[in-house]
């Protein structure tokens, strides 16, 4: 029995079983395709233009006589407007300190002309021991002014053979007196005058 039993079991084949339906209630799960878009680009902006403006008005120098007009209406200003304070202006008085060459009465020296200034200058000179020790001679030309006050202002040296004998005569003129001002139409004015000084060593 047990040999009938295992013949039995090799002879027995199981059915082959088909898959005819698929259930459908397992079906493949769809997803959702979300599409992709592109955001629209703007497209670029042209370059700006710049504006240059060009001032073409020309600039007019005018003299302080020359009237100027405004289309500036100053009326619109007087509305709402407080005065602090008014300050008067005086007149400025520009006193001209011309120097004349001549004038009506030239100034005068211990009641003489220029050529007793001279005199008296020659008087008061003395010879530098240098030019001496050196034979310097010659002819040294000042120009100086005459004030207001009768004062000499601006002594210069136009020319002179050494410097010695230069200092020497600037000198000589920074202690003078005073003089008489000149006059021009009753008034003190300032006079301009040239002055030689000769320097010579004697035997």
């Amino acid at each position: 029995m047990a040999l009938a039993v295992v013949i039995g079991a090799f002879l027995y084949t199981p059915k082959e079983v088909r898959v005819d339906k698929i259930d459908m209630n397992y079906g493949p799960v769809e997803e959702e395709i979300t599409e992709i878009t592109r955001q629209d680009q703007k497209p670029p902006e042209p370059p700006k233009k710049t504006e240059i403006t060009v001032i073409t008005d020309i600039l007019n120098i005018v003299t302080n006589d020359t009237k100027i007009t405004t289309n500036v209406d100053f009326a619109e200003f007087e509305e709402n407007v407080d005065i602090v304070q008014q300050v008067a202006v005086a007149d400025e008085e520009i006193e001209e300190e011309q120097i004349f060459v001549k004038v009506e009465k030239m100034p005068t020296f211990m009641g003489g002309d220029i050529s007793k200034f001279r005199s008296w200058v020659a008087s008061k000179l003395r010879y530098p021991q240098l030019a001496q020790e050196n034979n310097i001679t010659g002819r040294v030309l000042l120009k100086f002014v005459v004030e207001k006050d009768g004062t000499l202002t601006n002594i210069q040296v136009l020319q002179s053979p050494d410097k010695s004998l230069a200092d020497e005569a600037i000198r000589v003129l920074k202690t003078s007196p005073r003089w008489e001002p000149g006059k021009q139409r009753n008034q003190s004015v300032r006079v301009f005058y040239t002055l030689p000084v000769d320097f010579q060593l004697q035997n």
